[in-house]
């Protein structure tokens, strides 16, 4: 008889395990899934000389996807590492996208303003792209990280930028006000989480996949037969 109800405690265990699995894992791809598009209104031209974001593609690309972001953001880290270099290469480097990234670093994350200081002295070398790599590819060195400063000072150096320029960048932190200004610009045009994209008019939530960005870009301007 104890061995019965032992075994009935072991299996009822193992369901309630499954089950708060099962939840957990549903809450997860839940988590994952972007808002369907949703139509705003065309991002407005910035006065002359105004901040526009970190920019690669042509000018005359027929589709322009602005990407606000945040580096400390797992989802954005995803969406960087395994669907940024197909874009890259399948969609901006053969003219069809326009790509544009904007600061938005979310309050309560912090370790991302570090994080988007450092982009944006990377900038000042020519080297955006290089640190945004950087710190995306090599998320887990810095991010939990109490000081996190340390570390992207060595990712700094591993991309050739002038430690001493780089350095007295960081500690200044002089793009600060331009960097929670493009983020109000966000919240102004009612972004609210990371990442999120602007495909010309249409608004999408959430990291996507390649083909689905692809397909968007697709019907917004569909490629030569």
């Amino acid at each position: 008889m104890a061995a019965q109800r032992k075994l009935t405690g072991f299996y009822t265990g193992l369901v309630v395990i499954a089950v708060i699995g099962a939840g957990a894992l549903w809450l997860a791809r839940r988590s994952g899934q972007g808002t369907g598009p949703q139509v705003v209104d065309p991002a407005p031209a910035g006065a002359p000389g105004s901040f526009e974001g970190y920019v690669q593609g042509s000018d005359s690309a027929p589709v322009t996807i602005i990407e606000y972001a945040d580096f400390e953001c797992p989802a954005c880290m995803q969406f960087a590492v395994l669907t940024g270099p197909d874009i890259k290469r399948r969609l901006v480097e053969t003219g069809r996208v326009r790509w544009i990234f904007r600061d938005f670093p979310i309050e309560g994350h912090r370790n991302s303003m570090p994080a988007h200081l450092a982009a944006a002295c990377a900038d000042e070398q020519g080297r955006f792209w290089e640190m945004h790599d950087q710190l995306f590819f090599n998320h887990r060195r810095w991010v939990l990280e109490s000081r996190p400063e340390r570390r992207i000072r060595d990712l700094a150096r591993a991309i050739g930028l002038d430690e001493k320029r780089f350095n007295e960048c960081l500690s200044s932190a002089r793009y600060r006000d331009r960097i929670l200004a493009t983020r109000q610009i966000g919240v102004e045009r009612g972004v609210s989480s990371t990442p999120t994209f602007e495909v010309n008019n249409l608004r999408v939530t959430g990291s996507l996949g390649f083909d689905s960005l692809r397909a968007l870009v697709d019907r917004l301007a569909p490629p030569p037969q």
